[in-house]
Parts: C-alpha cells; structure tokens; sequence
C-alpha cells in the first residue's frame, strides 16, 4: 500500500497548538508495527507556484513568496512567516497532487491500487486569497484542479470528516458542479463562519460514538450518488473525546469505526481515495499518532481484502 511522506514535513512553527511532529511520529510508530512490511513510502512531487495558482490568488502567493503577510493576515492564518515554513506547506500540496495522481491513475488496475494514504494535508480552512486556521493552502482544491487540468478529472466528491467545518474548500467549490463537498463537523465550533457545503451534517456537542457514526452512515449515500470518479477523505483525529481543539465526544475505536465506514463506502463505491490526515489536537500526542496510525491500518485492510477477493 502506497504512503505519500517526506522527512521535509518536519516544519519548524516553534511553539504551537498544530502538532507538526506527529507526522514523523507516525512514521515512526508503522516502522515497528507488523504492517511495515506492507507499506510503500513514496515521496511527494515538489508542488509548482503555477498549480498553486489554479486555487490561490496571484496576490496572496506574492504575498507569501516575499513575505509580505501582514500582522492580521498572519493572525488570521495562526502560523508564523517563514521561507521554510511556507516550502514546507507548499511541499504537502504536492504530496496530495502525488496521493492523487497515484490515486487517479490506479483506476481500474489492480483491486484497491487506487486507494493512496498522504501522512500530511487536509488544510481545509486555506481560501483563493488568506489562510486561516493553520492553513496556508487548500491541498485538496489545488489537487482538484491539477488532475481537471493534467487527467481528465471531472467529478469529485470531498469526505472532510475532521471536526471543524471545511470552510474553505466548501468556498473554492460552491459554484464547481463537478465537486460534492461534504462537512460533517461540531456545529459551535471554529469556523463562526461556515459557507454551505453541497451536503453538511452538524453535530451538537459532545457527540459520542454511536450518535456520530449514525449520523456519518445516514449521509454517506448522497456523497456516492454524485458518481464521483474520485474522492478525497479528511481524515480528522479531532473528533476525539481528549482533543483540546474539539467538542465531540469520539473514543480511538470510534474514531477507527469511522475511518472503516468511509473506506468501506469508498471501496464498495469501486472509486480511487486519496486519505488525507487534516486536524488531531489531543492533550497527550500519542493519542493524535495513535489515531492517524489507525487509520492507516484501516485502509490497509481494505487492500488487503480487495487483493484476496481477486486470487
């Protein structure tokens, strides 16, 4: 099974809520898991300035590659400028143009070669012209319309199951026909502003396991009714019970029950996914890196089934 990740997403933010480390961690933590043996790390393609530009304004990009991002715009985007820093997001951009493209061109090739795991991305909240909320760019929009531009991408639909609304992506995508965004997120959350989504499910507070994947199965079939020839799944550790940036109420196994249910959607759908981490706070670290490992293993297992069923 093919993992998109790079030592370079270790970027240095300095002290900060947004747990950068985790994506090494994560790595660290397959290495001695027995499914290492059956992990693919790819790395990701450097992303363009020109791809960027597909989603992002000229003036914000300007913006950005000169360091011209004033106090409130920083504040707004809640990361510090540097020249590193904004290498290190654009380079997580092109590992879900990567994920994608290994993703798109695996369609109708060998069973589940079309599900691709990225160990970065998701940063839903990034806008055409600012970042917010610990989002430089929209990977996910940029990957959109690279694959439109480069494969013949016409219909996609985005799963963002991280527990703060895809404000951003639902803004890029609101007048694309070709794009089902759907948000299933807490309702008094951040954003205070949330754009509609083609379809959003918003949870009250505290949510717990059996509610939430209720709630998830009951609106799954609307995303797959759209035919997507491609699906991108946010894959948010957030939603958990001990995360200091959420709400809900979800354990580890919830957490790995939803990641089932979608890949299993994805799967039985006979569509390629792109698995992106987005968001995951917890108060203790291990718990955010146990959470995204588990979603690895869960995706694996899809793989797994789908080889056996052929032979």
């Amino acid at each position: 099974m093919r993992i998109v990740y790079s030592d370079k997403y270790a970027i240095d933010i300095g002290a900060h809520v947004f747990p950068v480390t985790k994506y090494d961690r994560i790595r660290s933590l397959l290495a001695g898991m027995p499914i290492w043996e059956e992990l693919e790390f790819v790395e990701p393609v450097e992303c363009r300035w020109e791809d960027i530009g597909l989603v992002h304004s000229r003036d914000y990009i300007a913006k950005l590659r000169a360091g011209r991002l004033s106090i409130s715009e920083q504040a707004e985007m809640e990361l510090p400028w540097s020249s590193d820093v904004v290498e290190g997001f654009s380079l997580m951009v092109g590992g879900t143009i990567t994920a994608a493209r290994l993703a798109f061109d695996a369609r109708g090739g060998a069973p589940a070669a079309g599900l691709v795991v990225h160990l970065g991305g998701g940063f839903h909240h990034a806008f055409p012209d600012h970042g917010e909320g610990f989002c430089m760019f929209n990977d996910v929009a940029v990957a959109v319309r690279v694959l439109a531009r480069d494969a013949g991408l016409e219909r996609v639909a985005v799963i963002d199951c991280d527990v703060h609304h895809g404000n951003g992506t639902a803004a890029i995508f609101a007048d694309d026909p070709g794009v089902f965004t759907f948000s299933i997120h807490q309702r008094y959350n951040y954003p205070a502003v949330k754009p509609r989504s083609s379809l959003d499910v918003a949870l009250v507070d505290g949510v717990s396991d059996v509610e939430y994947l209720r709630a998830l199965t009951t609106a799954l079939p609307r995303v797959f009714d759209f035919q997507p020839q491609l699906v991108f799944y946010l894959a948010g550790a957030d939603p958990f019970e001990d995360d200091q940036l959420g709400g809900l109420s979800l354990t580890l196994d919830g957490l790995r029950k939803r990641d089932r249910v979608v890949l299993e959607a994805i799967d039985a759908a006979r569509v390629p996914g792109v698995v992106t981490l987005a968001g995951g706070y917890a108060r203790h670290g291990e718990d955010t890196v146990a959470a995204h490992a588990a979603t690895v293993e869960e995706v694996l297992a899809i793989v797994r089934r789908a080889r056996s069923t052929v032979r």
